[in-house]
């Protein structure tokens, strides 16, 4: 029996708008897997803008280590090495200043004796990660492993529960703050840093590059270790350290570990 031309145009249609139904259905999960993919894109590398400096000094003060009005925070990161650190800490102990580490596991695993040294003279430790990388490059699972990794070793080695987690380069990522509050650690990054590490650092242009951002209450960066940066870079750094402390000095202002520098919202 053949169909009458209205009942052809009417399957027709209806094949039509199944057809539509079916494509805005495609599009809507398309939209949603690409609006998935792009939430957990910014939930993963997004607290990375906290690397920007005008990110880190003017939203998040206490993130960039913001503290009393009247004490400067001096933190070292990189460390423990043989071939550097114990520098520092002759220098700091000629002062009789303490500071804040931030150690790196693959530095702890090889000289062991030297982090346990550091945190027997008084200083306070912190953790940088296990490797020095770019923790927005690394994935929830392989960012868990490192900082774990290293939460654990540094308190086994220095007899020491680190509190503190700055991560390498400044840079966070959603899996290592998830992670850094799972392990009770808080971030904390900084204001004011000697950039010892670019070529031809001296200790004249470390110190100039710190006193730019001094003033009360700033967390200040340098490295005991020039295992991520050029040859002398840790030999300005160290030079540069008493040339910061007469700064601080002829200021009125205190310098010291992180413990003392007035944190609010610690873990």
């Amino acid at each position: 029996m053949k169909s009458s031309p209205g009942s052809s145009k009417g399957i027709d249609d209806g094949a039509g708008r199944r057809g539509e139904a079916s494509d805005h259905r495609s599009l809507r999960s398309a939209s949603w897997l690409a609006a998935a993919a792009a939430g957990l894109a910014v939930a993963h590398a997004g607290p990375g803008i906290t690397g920007l400096k005008p990110v880190r000094t003017l939203a998040f003060r206490r993130l960039a280590g913001q503290g009393d009005s009247d004490h400067v925070a001096l933190t070292f990161d990189d460390g423990p090495d043989p071939d550097s650190t114990p520098s520092f800490l002759q220098t700091l102990d000629e002062r009789g200043i303490r500071a804040t580490f931030f150690m790196l596991g693959c530095m702890v695993e090889k000289t062991p004796s030297m982090a346990a040294e550091v945190a027997a003279a008084g200083h306070e430790v912190g953790v940088h990660g296990f490797d020095h990388r770019y923790l927005t490059l690394r994935g929830p699972r392989a960012t868990r492993s490192d900082l774990t990794r290293a939460t654990e070793l540094i308190a086994e080695t220095t007899g020491k529960q680190p509190t503190l987690f700055r991560p390498p380069y400044g840079v966070l990522s959603g899996a290592a703050l998830l992670t850094a509050r799972e392990l009770g650690l808080t971030p904390v990054l900084w204001r004011s840093w000697g950039r010892e590490w670019t070529r031809g650092a001296t200790p004249q242009s470390v110190f100039q590059t710190l006193v730019t951002g001094l003033d009360g209450g700033v967390t200040v960066l340098l490295h005991d270790s020039g295992c991520t940066s050029p040859t002398g870079a840790w030999q300005a750094g160290l030079a540069a350290v008493p040339l910061l402390l007469d700064e601080c000095e002829r200021r009125g202002l205190r310098v010291g570990p992180l413990a003392e520098h007035g944190l609010r919202g610690r873990a």
